[in-house]
């Protein structure tokens, strides 16, 4: 059979039943699994055998999801996590170890960038942020001896900047440095930075993966492109692991040799494992995902371009405006849209745009993004509320910033609900 469209993929990809085998994917609601003999279960722990043996390492259900996510990506296998946050901190520490050092756009999802910022300095990992708009020169000045990865996001959350991610993925080769990209925003139906020089791949599948707001997870996606041999970075790659007897991962596993090691280090001793009643959450929720990104976008775009003429609107960020700052990245990696996520500025500063928020009837005010149902959330009064207007300014995030997560209802519906809460505004 030809290679099935991204469509198919979402509706039948991963989970293949056998003869007289259940049509959807079942809940393997189970930490452990039953073996005929102690040498396979020896062998499993050797590594020599695929299989299960226990959940939080592997699950039939996460298993399949895990073969869906990786087709969609175009990569060679993917690692569900409890979250995007432990998916983002499964692939530094995969990479990184004390004393190493990562380039990152700094334009990038609050919680990552402390992640990287505060907690992983902790451990002895170094970052430095660059602009995402950086030239080759400006990320090349980034880089130091001790780097191991340059890390980006497609579309930046909350900031909406789109991401070059061909010039990042040059000077990272460059340097012999893995890109890794999160592409929780536009999905796989939008955009696969695999396909534009990416190396490692991940999503908070707690956005539009799952599209309802039911389940937490996150995953990482492993290209298979990158030569960890060739590098000579990554000797935890191409050397001895004495944890497993002396197996090198470049040997045994190829292609891989990163999401494996991913697999059984990184999991085995962190234990960010995702449940199989996520894991099947996910999976239905995947099913309409293509269906879902396209309603999505057109829909943002109209909401949008109605506030862009808005009087009571001073300004509006989506990348999917003609306007936008970043118009021929979108035109290059994100043609068939960005997401439904519109940021947009009241007039009035913070206190109408807490009584605009305060006044919609239809859109929720809920600290989430990205799920079925439109949301909005005032970041000032919200997530960053201790903070005066001058630090919020300094934060990027100004009094009047009001981010709008559109949902797939109507879109006349959406707009309404807007327009009746701007005109409490006066």
């Amino acid at each position: 059979m030809k290679r099935q469209h991204l469509d198919t993929v979402c509706v039948q990809g991963g989970w293949e039943p056998k003869n007289g085998e259940p049509r959807v994917m079942p809940i393997f609601q189970s930490t452990t699994y039953k073996y005929d003999s102690s040498e396979h279960v020896g062998d499993l722990f050797d590594l020599k055998v695929a299989g299960h043996f226990y959940t939080r390492l592997s699950n039939p259900s996460a298993e399949a999801v895990e073969k869906k996510i990786a087709a969609l990506e175009g990569g060679v296998g993917a690692m569900m996590t409890s979250s995007g946050q432990a998916a983002a901190t499964a692939i530094v520490l995969t990479l990184c170890k004390a004393g190493d050092h990562i380039v990152s756009s700094a334009s990038i999802y609050g919680g990552t960038a402390n992640l990287f910022g505060t907690s992983l300095k902790k451990l002895g990992i170094d970052v430095t942020f660059i602009r995402p708009d950086a030239s080759e020169a400006d990320i090349q000045a980034a880089f130091r001896p001790n780097t191991k990865a340059v890390f980006g996001e497609t579309l930046a959350n909350p900031a909406l900047d789109v991401l070059d991610i061909e010039r990042f993925a040059k000077v990272a080769h460059a340097n012999a440095v893995p890109l890794v990209v999160d592409n929780t925003f536009p999905t796989p139906i939008l955009c696969r930075p695999i396909d534009f020089g990416a190396d490692i791949v991940m999503h908070s599948t707690s956005k539009y993966m799952d599209g309802h707001a039911v389940a937490l997870g996150g995953v990482v996606v492993d290209s298979g492109r990158f030569d960890w041999k060739a590098s000579g970075k990554f000797p935890e790659f191409t050397q001895p692991d004495p944890s497993y007897h002396g197996l090198v991962y470049t040997e045994a596993f190829g292609v891989a040799a990163f999401i494996v090691k991913a697999r059984v280090q990184f999991m085995r001793d962190i234990g960010a494992a995702p449940a199989p009643m996520n894991a099947f959450l996910l999976s239905l929720g995947m099913e309409t995902l293509h269906l879902r990104m396209e309603r999505h976008c057109r829909n943002a775009e109209a909401v949008a371009a109605f506030l862009e003429k808005h009087p009571a609107v001073a300004w509006v960020n989506y990348p999917g405006l003609a306007s936008s700052k970043d118009t021929a990245l979108v035109k290059k990696y994100l043609p068939r849209g960005t997401c439904g996520v519109v940021s947009c500025g009241i007039k009035g500063g913070r206190a109408a745009a807490v009584k605009f928020m305060d006044s919609l009837k239809l859109l929720a005010i809920v600290v989430h993004v990205a799920d079925a149902r439109s949301s909005v959330l005032h970041p000032a009064s919200s997530t960053h509320r201790q903070l005066s207007d001058e630090q919020l300014a300094a934060a990027g995030i100004t009094p009047d910033f009001v981010r709008i997560s559109v949902g797939i209802e109507n879109a006349g519906d959406i707009i309404a609900d807007l327009e009746q809460a701007f005109a409490t505004l006066g």
